[in-house]
């Protein structure tokens, strides 16, 4: 069959690979290269740090596709060790470099797809090019920091960066029995997340032996005999960049597609460059986040698997476009999960949209009475009047990407609060409630917009504010609230002579429920009163 188009895709792994097998589905006639200057050109990146812990024992269990299956089952040509290095857009070639033998060559191309990914960041320290201090992006990183650990027999690490590589890597690390100091550049790690919802985490990793320096950022690293010294203070035998990445431009840069103001690849709906014939894909390029209508960098495979599917569609002739993407990730850590999808309020407020609203629960995954009922912490989002869920997070033991995936869903159709309240979940004792987690935040956000639960929140509260705490008498002098006035909600009614009806009541209990009759109740007989959000439980997170 005589070609239709010859389309050359620089990078594999997650983008490239998807793009040059749906274009083939599509186009049987286009002549398809991958190149890629790595030894392997699909592989499962986000399983590496489980490989260096061991839970993951053999490295072929990463390995998705070979070249010889691209060949044998798909005619893709692709060529490993070979890396990209000069793009001609007026001539359509490329310059490729065979990095074993240093060679080089030009190649033509008719559609040119981009998907070099992002990389570790690596600040200008002093120290960081010691052996002993490795990043973590291919297999060849976690061979070397295998034979690491194993050559020096290493008993400590300093894992540095709390983001989804540094919270991984320190896991595993722990799988080992390697002792785990994680140092972060801020007050709290997942800085994705808002930071009230991390408060479990930090505790999660304190109780499983990594001893966690928050406001900590790496200085550098020195040799000191036959060990390594992080910020002059912390001896180690090794140390892991979890720092973050940054997109891989400079081949995009050097040719002259334009950038986007975050560093990335500008890209149209089509997944196109500034130059029709140039597409990009994957961690390197800028996407529309859909929540807060900005554009944003986001290094996350299911986006880049979506994108290089897209432009394959584009390529063979389609009519598609990119919907945007929303934030959906969950990050494991021992036996907890923390995830979410759409806007945080911290995303909300550096876009300087402020008509939203929030609630906080802490719900068990199932049925209470069926054993092993384990706590969720949420937090939902959304924009009033209209109730449009702008976003979830959700930390806990069990059924966090269920609920999570729920939430996604109905944000992608621009679902409302109002929906999460019909919506029609399994149940079974064992897997959830009648009335599910999801549908009480549907119950609580709903409530608030119909004007039967006025809100507050811990962090907002007035300071003349009156605190009305309706918990029994022995959950309040285990701890409540500076200034608070204790009356059981059984008394309540009872009790309403000593209340205030010149001030707002500040209601709350241990994690909402009661401080909603409470506030039923006090509305109802001429009191301005309110629920703070969460309760008891939020206001431990908050502190």
């Amino acid at each position: 069959m005589k070609p239709t188009q010859k389309v050359i895709i620089v990078g594999g792994v997650a983008g490239g690979a998807s793009c040059a097998t749906r274009l083939r589905r599509l186009d049987e006639g286009s002549e398809i290269t991958i190149y890629d200057r790595g030894p392997f050109v699909s592989f499962a990146n986000c399983g590496l740090p489980y490989h260096v812990g061991d839970v993951i024992p053999n490295e072929a269990s990463l390995l998705l596709a070979s070249p010889q299956l691209f060949h044998e089952r798909f005619r893709i040509g692709v060529q490993v060790h070979h890396e990209v290095i000069q793009i001609d857009r007026e001539a359509k070639t490329v310059s490729v470099r065979n990095v074993l033998t240093g060679e080089s060559f030009e190649d033509t191309y008719d559609t040119l797809v981009l998907s070099p990914g992002a990389a570790p960041l690596k600040p200008d320290l002093p120290g960081l090019d010691l052996p002993g201090v490795f990043t973590v992006r291919s297999i060849p990183d976690t061979r070397q920091i295998r034979a690491w650990i194993a050559q020096t027999k290493a008993k400590h690490a300093v894992v540095a960066g709390g983001g989804f590589i540094g919270l991984e890597m320190a896991e595993n690390l722990r799988h080992l029995g390697i002792e785990v100091t994680l140092v972060q550049n801020g007050p709290q790690v997942m800085i994705s997340m808002d930071a009230e919802m991390v408060t479990p985490l930090h505790t999660h990793l304190e109780k499983n032996g990594i001893q966690l320096r928050l406001n900590t950022p790496l200085l550098g690293v020195a040799q000191l005999d036959d060990q390594l010294v992080v910020n002059d203070v912390i001896r180690t035998d090794l140390v892991i960049l979890g720092l973050g990445v940054r997109p891989e431009t400079t081949l995009a840069k050097a040719a002259g597609l334009t950038l986007g103001k975050r560093g990335g690849i500008e890209v149209d709906p089509q997944m196109r460059t500034s130059d029709p014939a140039i597409f990009a894909i994957g961690d390197a390029v800028e996407v529309h986040d859909l929540l807060t209508d900005t554009d944003i960098l986001l290094a996350l495979a299911g986006p880049a698997n979506r994108q290089g599917r897209l432009a394959a569609d584009v390529i063979a002739g389609r009519d598609s476009s990119f919907r945007g993407v929303q934030g959906t990730a969950i990050c494991g850590l021992f036996d907890l999960a923390m995830a979410q999808t759409g806007a945080t309020e911290k995303s909300l407020q550096r876009s300087g949209i402020t008509n939203y609203e929030k609630v906080y629960l802490h719900p068990k995954h199932h049925v209470g009475y069926y054993p092993g009922a384990q706590t969720l912490h949420l937090k939902l989002i959304f924009a009033k009047p209209d109730g449009r869920i702008l976003g979830m997070q959700a930390v806990g033991s069990v059924d966090v990407a269920r609920k999570i995936d729920v939430v996604s869903a109905l944000i992608q159709k621009n679902g409302t609060v109002f929906d999460l309240e019909e919506a029609e979940l399994c149940y079974a004792p064992q897997f959830g409630a009648a009335k599910d987690a999801l549908n009480y935040a549907g119950f609580i956000a709903a409530n608030h917009l119909r004007g039967d639960l006025p809100l507050s929140h811990w962090r907002a509260l007035p300071e003349d504010g009156y605190l009305l705490d309706v918990r029994d008498e022995d959950e309040f002098a285990e701890g409540h609230a500076t200034g608070a006035v204790n009356i059981p909600l059984p008394q309540l009614r009872d009790r309403l002579a000593e209340l205030p009806k010149d001030k707002t009541l500040h209601t709350y209990c241990g994690v909402g429920q009661r401080a909603y009759y409470a506030v039923r109740l006090l509305a109802q007989h001429g009191f301005d009163a309110r629920d703070i959000s969460g309760g008891w439980i939020t206001a431990g997170m908050i502190s």
